[in-house]
């Protein structure tokens, strides 16, 4: 059997060039130290092009902008000509497209599932990859202008180039012309970029990160996927769907190795072992070296994660890195204003302002960062309410992001999602803290909505405090978990208890009756 290989994303730590510091000089530091106290022209006199500038215009940029302008602060935004950034040109948006319609072909495959509801398919289900392709395209491109219209409709000025600090207080120059503009309020939001270990060479052709991977050029018969982490699961799941074949690497010893112990033992059982998916572990991909199409395959050179020792080399059609990402902050003026990073990722306090190092650093007046390049959480909505967050704290109104209530999801299928800690995570603080951890359960298989759509494998797991009642963590695996998981976050946010929830209807018949179940267990009532 041919099979698509996805390597652990965790080997990138042995990379000093991705572990040591950005440090600037000591003279550099001390003369950003001496621009920080010195008052700029329009410092004195009080007037700035604008109120906010905003550098990066993707999902965070963009929820800032907006909220800015919520505000009445005349704002700019150096798109660096990337409106809607990562997610909505090659991530989320277009991402969730190609799962969209490659989960409609395994669907439609699956005749089983159709003759268990009555449901014949004469003939072989057929996909058009180009068209495929196209879909996720044309998706991307039509979110794109929605954000740009939205921010012009505004009253957004939006600035085509990428906007660099100068090392002057309120200062951003635009890097296409070289024009300066002066603002009281500062909020970076440059995204990040795929990270790309040492060894691996990548033509996005043959070896590829997710921003070649969603342009589908081809649907390879074995298929290399560096990274066994969302993204990384959500390819395999597109690409068996579409006819390829998977085996996993993970560095470690177990497979998805920041979920949820339980829950990654349930997605090993659900999306690995009844597909097309072999897997391996404890193993390196050191050296990766690209093809040509259909001419001269992959090259994949794998290593012992402990001993370093050469283990496998193996030819494939195909290779995706997916090893994590790293943030866009290169070259953007950081050291000039006396911003030291670490790995490229910037310190802030939380309320979003900028510290000048991570350890015990000092506010960077009137500089926020949001979104990955802090590092806090890399997912989009986290950046928005970031970007949100930061305007709040502009405004005068001290605002600070709950984290733990942020949700996030897999788009898998079915899908995994969870809000707070994982278990493990969850018994190290319960233990630090001095609380008892309490953990309920629900279950697909006794869901009626879910039984009705063939969809019964999965379960939901609610973590809570006994002593307080109030909700830690829930983790769902399971049919559009992505969706169920929001009326768990807003209980973490807003602290309500088991008791509470316990006690709200939930619509019949639904699957958030699986929450339910779990919610009424927690206090030892039955759920019909």
């Amino acid at each position: 059997m041919r099979l698509t290989l996805i390597v652990s994303s965790l080997f990138v730590a042995n990379s000093a060039a991705f572990t040591v510091p950005s440090r600037p000089h000591a003279a550099a530091t001390t003369a950003a130290a001496s621009r920080r106290a010195s008052a700029s022209p329009s410092d004195v006199d009080g007037s700035y092009d604008f109120d906010v500038a905003v550098i990066g215009c993707g999902v965070g940029g963009h929820g800032a902008a907006l909220h800015a302008r919520g505000q009445s602060l005349s704002t700019a935004v150096f798109s660096g000509g990337d409106v809607g950034g990562t997610c909505v040109n090659r991530g989320c948006v277009p991402s969730k497209a190609l799962l969209a319609a490659s989960g409609r072909v395994r669907d439609m495959k699956n005749e089983h599932h159709l003759e268990s509801m009555g449901i014949k398919v004469s003939g072989e289900i057929e996909y058009d990859r180009q068209g495929i392709a196209d879909h996720a395209k044309n998706l991307a491109a039509n979110i794109k202008g929605n954000l740009g219209n939205s921010l012009l409709g505004l009253g957004c000025e939006v600035i085509e180039g990428r906007g660099v600090l100068t090392g002057n207080p309120h200062e951003v120059k635009d890097e296409a012309t070289g024009k300066v503009y002066t603002a009281k309020d500062i909020i970076l939001a440059p995204g990040s970029v795929p990270f790309v270990p040492p060894g691996v060479t990548v033509d996005e052709k043959t070896v590829y990160t997710s921003d070649g991977a969603l342009e589908l050029q081809f649907v390879p018969e074995w298929v290399a996927i560096i990274g066994s982490g969302y993204i990384g699961l959500e390819f395999s799941d597109v690409y068996t769907a579409l006819g390829s074949e998977v085996t996993f690497i993970e560095a470690l010893p177990n497979l998805m190795p920041t979920f949820d112990r339980e829950i990654a033992k349930q997605a090993e059982r659900i999306l690995i072992r009844d597909r097309p998916i072999d897997y391996r572990t404890g193993v390196f991909a050191a050296e990766v070296t690209p093809g040509i199409p259909g001419e001269k395959p992959v090259t994949i050179k794998m290593i012992d994660a402990d001993t370093k020792e050469h283990v496998e080399t193996i030819e494939v059609d195909a290779a995706m890195v997916a090893t994590g990402r790293v943030p866009n902050t290169a070259n953007m003026g950081l050291e000039d204003m006396g911003i030291e990073t670490n790995r490229g990722f910037v310190a802030v306090n939380e309320k979003m302002q900028v510290l000048t190092k991570a350890e015990d650093g000092e506010v960077v007046p009137n500089v926020y960062c949001i979104g990955d390049a802090n590092g806090k959480m890399m997912l989009a909505h986290a950046a928005s309410a970031q970007g949100i967050s930061a305007v709040e704290n502009i405004a005068g109104r001290s605002h600070e992001v709950n984290h733990d209530a942020i949700p996030a999801a897999c788009f898998t299928h079915p899908e995994i999602a969870m809000v707070g800690p994982t278990e493990e995570q969850c018994i190290e603080r319960a233990e630090k803290e001095g609380w008892s951890l309490g953990k309920s359960q629900g279950s697909f298989r006794a869901n009626s909505k879910a039984l009705a759509e063939g969809e019964g494998a999965g379960i939901a797991k609610v973590l809570y405090n006994k002593d307080t009642g109030k909700v830690v963590a829930v983790h769902i695996i399971g049919i559009h978990a992505a969706d169920l998981i929001q009326e768990c976050a807003n209980a973490v946010a807003a602290g309500t208890t088991v008791k509470e929830l316990s006690m709200m209807v939930h619509t019949h018949p639904t699957l958030c009756e699986v929450l339910d179940e779990a919610f009424k267990g927690a206090v030892g009532m039955s759920a019909h």
